[in-house]
Parts: C-alpha cells; structure tokens; sequence
C-alpha cells in the first residue's frame, strides 16, 4: 500500500547554532594543523565548501579540533532490500529478483535469501539468471514505488519525533534526543522502531550517532552501534571502509591504489594535499561526520490530508479482490487518522479504467469517525449497487480535511463474548444512505425564520448536524414537542377547520391550552403571515398546532401540525 506522490506540507531546516567559543590555549606540538585548502577556480556549488574549510582552518589554529555543539542524536534507518521490499511482500518461499537496465542490459541488482542460496548474483544477466534458476520471480524495478514505500515510513517515523528527514532513496534520519525521556530510553526506542519496520515488511539496518553522517554511515556499513557523545566518536568512525560513503568510484579507486581503505586511513592523510586532489567537499563531509562543523538537515513533513494510490498487477473485475484492496486502503487511512488523532466524515474512492472514464464513490458519515470496518460496511453495502464500465486498473482513496477527534469513556465488557453494538438512529442513517443514495435519505436543518414554512430545510445527512441547544423551561412531565412548542410533523399545507361559535372543531370541540404566540412576519415579499398559533387538545388527546389568520376579515381557523 502507498500513499500517493505529493509534496510535504512543510518543510523546516534545522540548523544548530553554535554557542560561544571559548579560545582554549595553543597546543605546543600540534601532530597536524587545519589549513585554508587553496583550489584554484572553485565551481559554484564547492564555493561554500571551500569558505567553510577556510573558517575551519582560522579556528584550528585557535582551537581544539572539536567545536562544542548543541547536543543532538541522529538515528538512521537504512533499507538495503528496499527495491525488492516495495514490490510487496511475498512468501519467502518464493526466489524473487529485481533487475534494472544497464547500457541496453538487463541484470540483476538485488535477490532474496531464496534466489541468493540458488546462485543469483548482483550483476548477472536476467537471461542468464533464468537458465540458473527457471522457477525466479523477476520484477523491474519501480522507483515510484520505492519512494512511495519511503515517504509511508517517513510518515510513519513521525511518532517518534517531529524531526524525520529523507536522506537519500534508501535511508532515513531521525532527531531523537528529545524522545529518548518519552519513550523510555534510547535501547526502548531502537526496539521499537526495529519492530514496527519489521511488521511493515522492510529489512532494516540502524545505528545511532551524534551527527547524521556519522549514523548514516555506521547503517550502511552494517554496525548498530549507539554513540552518544562524539568523544566517542573517533575509533569507531575510523574502522568503517570507503564504500560506505557514497564517494565516486573513481576516488574510491584512487584512495585505494594509495593503500587507503578505511575512514581512519583518510584522516591521517595531511589536509590541504587531500583537498587539492579529491576536493574540499569529501573533506568537510569528514569533519562533518565527527562533529567538527555544522551539518543541518531538512525535516521532511507529510500531508495533512490523506490520499493513497494502489496499482493493480492487471485489470480487475472481481468484487472480493477490489473490496480487499479498498479494506487496505481504509486501514491505512485508519493508522493516518490515528496518529494525528483526528476524525474524518467523508471520504471518496476514485476507481481508475484503461478505457473509461474513472467511477467516483462517495461515503458519507453522519458523525466523523476513521474506524476502517465502519467505512467497509458503508462501502460494502454500496458495492451491491455500483456498476463498473470496464475493469479496473488502479484505486485511490481520498479523505476530506481531518477534523480533531473527540473521544468518550465506553462501557467496560466484563465478558469478552459480548460485542457492543451500535444501534444510534446515526448508524441506521448511514446504512440507508449507502444502500439508496444521498438524494433518498435527507436530513433537516434549522433556518433563522419565524415562518414555519420557511423555518426548516432537507440537507444531506453529512450535514444534519445540531446547530444550537434549546433551553427547556417547561415542566419535564410534558412531551418534548411541547417543549419545544412545535410539532414535528407539519402539514404541507394548512388545513382549514370547521368552527363553532368561533371555537375550532377537529373530531369533536378542541380545548385551547396555550397560545396565543403571533407570527407577523414576511411583511418585505409577497408571502408574509398575521397568525396567532394556540396549541390544542382533542377529545382523545392528541395535540393539536392551530392558528387564526388574522389577515382575514371572517375569523377561521386552521390546522397546521401534530405533536408527537
């Protein structure tokens, strides 16, 4: 499942201050001294690598190699399997592979442990692979979904810290000095996000460091270490090998002719000679790695309003196969909805057709809420009267603007065979609405009118909400329409009323108890009122809502509703 391609809603640099410096005296002997790195026309985007290793090289002279910085951990989250993973998650008994073209060829560039124990390599031919094993499962790979795989887990890591940001197409960074004290401690949070990765299907390797550099690339060379301090920082950092830092090929080579191959083989080699010949910017990346200078990174921020997109491998027509992808769907939104405790009332389902037009479905609910079996049910019910053109190719879910969720203490269920169930008129709604449509089921509102007439209109049940409380003064004995002193049932138009001796007549004499309330109003337009409303009684106890038009010369009498 994937969350569709957008851009982050926000986007916030984080760049750490650092605090006064406090000159510390000049070493005697110092074994190797900073120097200003002299590259002679620097391209436009080394410019601001050259200036800072400049500064850097005034500061040593002054300075202790390590500048105090404002305490920060990075946690890094690499995905190595992340182009097989994002293809799904399979049996493992299945041997998979994913291929790329290279200069016209087709090879192998990542394989599970299935294809592996057969002999496939990284690098082989897919023919050749095939020969090797004819039963492997071989899939392009897709770089849409590897980023949309990324940006799900970047949404996901949000619940640790409010600092995530995408390092590269396979790696993750995470801020997590402030979260170590909520969720109990820097080897609690490692386990947790180690198991949350593993339930979502991904192969994860972690390491925790005080500079992102430095995290990322203990994660990529393997070691889960946790440093906390860069004191601690050095000799480890100097064990890690060159092909963990995402250095050109070409100085890679070069490093290594020269006999280095390791971090700690670089930083013993004298500075300026290395800036002039591999360049100044693989120079500040090391002094970045170990805390030296500033490394600020942009925290990445998912959209507030939720839309997923799913594939299908081929056209669909089968009901059971599209409901199971819409329930994923709605799980998803669920998880979205859950970790910004917010609540939605409206969601659509767009389902896409190579050679139609895409069919649009609406869910409404009359009280937000991000249950996802809920949403099933209405969809469910829907389903049996939605009609595809054609087959379908692709599905997407969208959810309106989330609104806060509002949440109230249940029933404790002493036994767990009982279920509760959920028999609100607001249910009964929502399930008329699915099965006959928005137009069949309506919903009525208030308007700021005294007329009758025009006191009310039909809404959509989405809509139907209360506007306002009415204060209840009268006696609690009476019924709630007479409280209210309007009945719920009005008559679509007055019904006049026999009369004698000026008294109103309706299966017998009627017994005026209330009234009399007028209503003068509507005098600006051509249908304005002079009434004066009573409420009465028949013989056999029904109330009654009656009124005299006082607009009309002869006194009449007329009835307009019937309490409940």
């Amino acid at each position: 499942m994937s969350t569709a391609d957008k851009p982050s809603a926000v986007l916030r640099a984080a760049t750490p201050t650092p605090p006064a410096i406090k000159h510390a005296p000049e070493p005697r002997k110092p074994v190797q001294q900073s120097l200003a790195l002299p590259v002679s026309e620097p391209a436009p985007l080394q410019a601001l690598d050259v200036a800072l290793t400049e500064h850097a090289g005034t500061l040593s002279r002054r300075m202790p190699v390590r500048a105090a910085t404002k305490a920060r951990l990075w946690l890094c989250i690499d995905l190595p399997a992340l182009p097989l993973e994002a293809l799904g998650k399979p049996q493992r008994s299945t041997a998979r592979a994913v291929f790329a073209e290279e200069q016209g060829i087709r090879r192998v560039m990542l394989a599970n442990e299935k294809a592996t124990a057969a002999g496939i390599r990284v690098g082989l031919s897919v023919n050749a692979a095939l020969s090797l094993l004819p039963d492997l499962q071989l899939e392009m790979r897709d770089m849409n979904e590897e980023k949309r795989a990324l940006k799900r887990l970047a949404c996901w890591a949000e619940q640790f810290t409010s600092f995530v940001c995408i390092e590269s197409t396979t790696t993750l960074l995470l801020e997590i000095a402030g979260s170590l004290r909520l969720f109990e401690g820097m080897a609690a949070l490692r386990r947790r996000i180690t198991r949350g990765c593993d339930e979502q299907g991904f192969t994860a390797q972690l390491a925790i460091a005080p500079t992102p550099l430095a995290s990322r690339w203990f994660a990529r060379a393997g070691r889960e270490v946790c440093i906390d301090d860069t004191v601690h920082l050095n000799r480890p950092l100097s064990a890690l090998p060159l092909h963990c830092l995402d250095w050109p090929d070409a100085v890679i080579e070069s490093l290594g002719g020269m006999g280095i191959t390791c971090v700690g083989d670089c930083l013993r080699l004298p500075r300026a000679g290395f800036a002039r010949r591999f360049g100044a910017t693989h120079l500040l990346q090391l002094d970045r790695a170990l805390g030296r200078l500033p490394d600020p990174r942009v925290s990445y921020r998912s959209a507030e309003r939720f839309c997923a997109l799913q594939d299908l491998d081929e056209e669909q027509d089968d009901r059971e196969l599209l409901l199971q992808v819409c329930r994923q769907l709605l799980h998803e939104l669920e998880q979205f909805l859950l970790s910004r405790q917010m609540q939605v009332q409206r969601v659509q389902f767009s389902f896409f057709h190579l050679r139609a037009a895409t069919t649009h479905r609406v869910l409404r609910s009359v009280q937000a809420g991000r249950s996802a079996e809920h949403w099933f049910e209405l969809l469910d019910i829907q389903f049996d009267r939605m009609v595809l053109p054609e087959a379908v190719i692709s599905i997407r879910l969208r959810a309106e603007v989330g609104q806060l969720s509002s949440t109230a203490t249940g029933r404790l269920l002493f036994d767990a065979s009982t279920k509760p169930r959920d028999g609100s008129i607001a249910c009964l709604v929502e399930r008329l609405n699915a099965r006959m449509g928005d137009a069949c089921v309506r919903g009525v509102a208030t308007v700021a009118e005294h007329r009758p007439q025009y006191a009310w209109h039909p809404v959509s049940v989405s809509d139907a909400t209360p506007r306002r409380t009415v204060a209840m003064t009268c006696d609690n004995e009476q019924p709630l329409s007479l409280k209210l002193r309007r009945p719920l049932w009005m008559l679509k138009e007055p019904e006049r009323l026999a009369s004698e001796d000026s008294r109103p007549l309706y299966q017998g004499a009627l017994t005026l108890l209330d009234g009399p309330e007028r209503l003068e109003s509507g005098w600006w337009d051509e249908d304005g009122i002079a009434r004066d409303y009573f409420i009465a009684l028949t013989v056999n106890g029904v109330h009654l809502w009656i009124y005299q038009d006082r607009s009309e010369k002869k006194v009449s009498w007329y009835l307009h509703g019937i309490f409940g």
